[in-house]
């Protein structure tokens, strides 16, 4: 009876966990935390959209189930959403199902299709759902990389050539989650002939969609002719209209992944709240000014952090999308690691950033910062970040 459960062994600790209960632990004493660990929203909803939440859930009717795979109206507004946005047709009822947000979506649909002992490619870094869903599923992981190059398709033909039993499931990220890397459409071209050629399934988390920066739209897979007889796309309400508590998602495309989807759902949930997902149709339906206001926010803040962090001795790559930068180490605190840095950072500059290897071994060396504070608190952070950085004998020149 004191052995460990089967599938929690096969969870190991989760390394951003640490981070976070220092984080906690220092709240709770008093200090003034800067929060850039979780890609946790500070911006509030539109107004339109909480409204028709009260006003639903003032309905009597309201408040029994409502349907698993979404309620009709929410679903036409997804198909009506890709239509408008990537020029892909979908069918509401057999190609679009509404998850409680992408990242249950991604591990129901791991459930539906994974036998144990499949194989299954994912990048690495990754978010952890990428890996974690299928690993719950019974499934070993083959770890691809992240960056979008001639290396990252020697690596599929590789795990195709010498991975036993054939890898069946690929999974793609762009923009990246936590690296911020972004693709275009011809890398999809690409990547779905060469899943048609191999008879792998590819699962496009699309998350991010709509953070993209300097005017460069994000596309999806699914412009691909052909991509839905191979792929599914999950998007989620979360970043695009700070909705990230509603927890609702979507996962679209190939007709036969949507009803494994949709009938491993129907024995777990009963799907969210019918008020959330009425006024997720109000988001979706409704005016779409807060689209590109918060676009033009993150962008703003990432500008400002890239110029703060350089100033003060921390050189960081502009990301492209998301709401993430992807940070390498002051080159002399490398040896640090990434886990180790984030304590660091946190203990001495009272800043949480997340652990680059929490989203994988090849995230060492890195950590994720998440821009979900307001400018004048990111620049807080750059004056904390030199300060300590000169109290460990790093300057600017020299970081």
């Amino acid at each position: 009876m004191e052995e460990e459960f089967y599938r929690i062994k096969r969870l190991p600790p989760y390394v951003i966990a640490e981070v976070n209960a220092m984080r906690a632990e220092a709240r709770a004493a008093g200090r003034d935390i800067i929060d850039l660990g979780m890609g946790n929203p500070d911006l509030p909803p539109p107004q339109h959209v909480i409204d028709k939440l009260c006003e639903v859930a003032m309905k009597p009717s309201a408040h029994g189930y409502s349907a698993s795979k979404g309620i009709p109206g929410l679903r036409r507004a997804q198909a009506n959403y890709y239509g408008t946005r990537f020029g892909v047709d979908l069918d509401p009822d057999s190609e679009v199902v509404v998850t409680l947000g992408s990242k249950e979506g991604l591990a129901s649909l791991a459930t539906a299709i994974t036998a144990p002992g499949d194989v299954i490619l994912a990048p690495n870094p990754s978010y952890p759902i990428h890996t974690f869903g299928f690993i719950i599923a019974g499934a070993t992981i083959r770890s691809v990389p992240t960056t979008p190059d001639e290396t990252y398709f020697r690596s599929l033909e590789r795990a195709m050539a010498f991975t036993v039993p054939r890898p069946s499931v690929l999974i793609v990220n762009y923009p990246s989650n936590p690296t911020a890397e972004t693709v275009d459409l011809a890398f999809y071209e690409r990547l779905v002939a060469w899943a048609k050629e191999n008879k792998v399934w590819l699962l496009s988390d699309l998350a991010y969609s709509e953070l993209y920066y300097d005017g460069n739209p994000t596309p999806s897979i699914l412009q691909v002719p052909g991509a839905k007889d191979v792929a599914v796309e999950f998007t989620s309400m979360s970043k695009t209209y700070s909705m990230a508590g509603w927890r609702v998602g979507f996962a679209v495309g190939n007709k036969r992944l949507i009803a494994a989807l949709t009938r491993v759902k129907s024995y777990l949930d009963y799907g969210a709240f019918t008020p959330i997902q009425a006024a997720a149709c109000a988001a979706l339906n409704g005016p779409q000014d807060i689209v590109e206001k918060n676009r033009q926010l993150y962008q703003k803040r990432r500008d400002v952090m890239v110029e703060a962090f350089g100033r003060a001795g921390w050189e960081i790559p502009k990301p492209k999308a998301s709401m993430f930068a992807w940070a390498p180490l002051p080159p002399a605190l490398k040896e640090m690691g990434s886990l180790e840095f984030s304590k660091q950072l946190l203990t001495h500059a009272e800043v949480a950033v997340a652990p680059g290897v929490g989203y994988g071994e090849d995230g060492e060396g890195y950590v994720r910062i998440a821009m979900v504070e307001n400018e004048q608190r990111l620049r807080q952070a750059a004056r904390n970040v030199k300060r300590y950085l000169a109290s460990v004998g790093v300057n600017a020149s020299a970081a």
